[in-house]
């Protein structure tokens, strides 16, 4: 691998000093792949208007083509800072206006492009802020194969689009996870139960763990709560709050069985063996979507790098 900065012909950001991951990536075998420590971009998807797509400017890399805002990451930036930072920089993404559903990797060993796929939350108009854009465009899902797209791009787009039909979605045992750890939760289950859902929020699950295509799912969470955790506060973020009327066990078999819609995947939370089947039967006579079941031990060592700062 090689690292070529640059050249004349190549301005990036003039306004500005360049960053040290503003740099080619030069493969053993000749190909050029633009930035230092990788690259990432934002398909931001709109419910209403489809996905944001990118007219390049002609000095850029396959300049006229039409793929992703997004660009070279800085040394220690994630990919899902770097591509909503880039996604800001060349589109005027706003803050907050995005939630990441799953993110695509493409590793090449010597460099890795990531895909952000992120749902709109605050619709929002794109705004050309820096020179690598000759426009910016809300473009339906069905008409994007008709742009002349980036290489890059048009080779992910169909199992990025396949992607797009797909959903996860965490049904937790709130009273099992807290329940199975000996931290004194019982002096006050609301507390405990607000904290596992401030750790629930945004957590994410690596594709493998779920049997599902891309890299890593940020699923919505249900946390369904019973007893004095009903107490708990308002929904936020990523996860909503479940209060059960009568059994916690039936509140959430009937969660499961609301969120089993067509391409749906629906993972419960429990180590409870009985209500475990129950979830797992569900998910088998339903005729769409489908159900799995992980243990308490599995959600909260998902959750334990967080928790540590890691």
């Amino acid at each position: 691998m090689t690292i070529v900065p640059p050249a004349p012909g190549e301005p990036r950001r003039p306004e500005g000093p360049r960053d040290p991951g503003d740099a080619w990536v030069v493969a053993p075998t000749g190909e050029r792949y633009w930035g230092r420590f990788g690259a990432a971009g934002l398909l931001a998807v709109d419910a209403e208007r489809g996905v944001l797509l990118q007219h390049r400017v002609a000095w850029s890399h396959f300049g006229g083509t039409w793929g992703l805002p997004g660009g070279a990451l800085h040394e220690g930036e994630g990919a899902i800072a770097g591509a909503l930072r880039e996604a800001q920089e060349e589109a005027g993404v706003p803050d907050g206006a995005v939630r990441p559903r799953f993110t695509s990797v493409l590793d090449l060993g010597v460099w890795t492009y990531t895909t952000v796929v992120a749902d709109v939350q605050t619709p929002f108009d794109p705004v050309i802020s820096d020179p690598e854009s000759v426009a910016l465009e809300w473009v339906s899902i069905d008409e994007v194969d008709a742009r002349p797209l980036h290489p890059g791009f048009a080779a992910s787009w169909p199992e990025l689009r396949r992607l797009l039909a797909e959903r996860v979605r965490l049904v937790v045992d709130a009273a099992n996870v807290v329940g199975s750890v000996p931290d004194g939760w019982w002096k006050d289950r609301a507390g405990a139960t607000a904290r596992l859902a401030d750790r629930l929020d945004g957590v994410g699950i690596a594709a493998a763990e779920l049997g599902l295509g891309a890299t890593e799912w940020f699923p919505d969470v249900s946390l369904v709560v019973e007893g004095q955790a009903r107490a708990v506060e308002a929904d936020a973020g990523t996860v909503s709050i479940v209060r059960a009327d009568a059994a916690g066990d039936d509140e959430i078999v009937a969660e499961v069985e609301r969120r089993l819609a067509p391409g749906e995947s629906v993972v419960g939370v429990t180590s409870d063996r009985e209500l475990a089947g129950r979830i797992e039967r569900t998910g088998s006579g339903s005729g769409s979507g489908s159900a799995q079941v992980r243990s308490a031990g599995w959600l909260l060592a998902l959750l334990q790098p967080a928790s540590s700062g890691s």
